[in-house]
């Protein structure tokens, strides 16, 4: 898919490194993710947030516990491009 990452770097702190299947790249913050509590309540342990990784099946960045954040989500996010028509927000 358009959006699948195949790329992932940690940096720092929330911050991450992406590159995406169409080849577009960028930076993102995931620190407001810490924040939001319930299913997302795991990222604000800083050690737990850095065991991110690429579920390669599914082309989304993900944790041990099976939290995932949508690419669409990611990629907007990355490279500043809108959603896809078919999100609703």
């Amino acid at each position: 898919m358009y959006y699948d990452v195949i790329k992932l770097k940690y940096i720092k702190d929330y911050i991450l490194d992406v590159e995406f299947e169409n080849g577009k790249k960028g930076r993102i913050d995931l620190k407001r993710y810490s924040q939001k509590g319930g299913i997302f309540s795991e990222l604000s342990d800083i050690s737990f947030f850095r065991k991110v990784y690429i579920n390669k099946e599914l082309g989304v960045i993900t944790w041990p516990n099976g939290l995932d954040i949508a690419p669409e989500s990611i990629y907007h996010q990355a490279t500043g491009e809108p959603f896809p028509a078919w999100m609703e927000l």
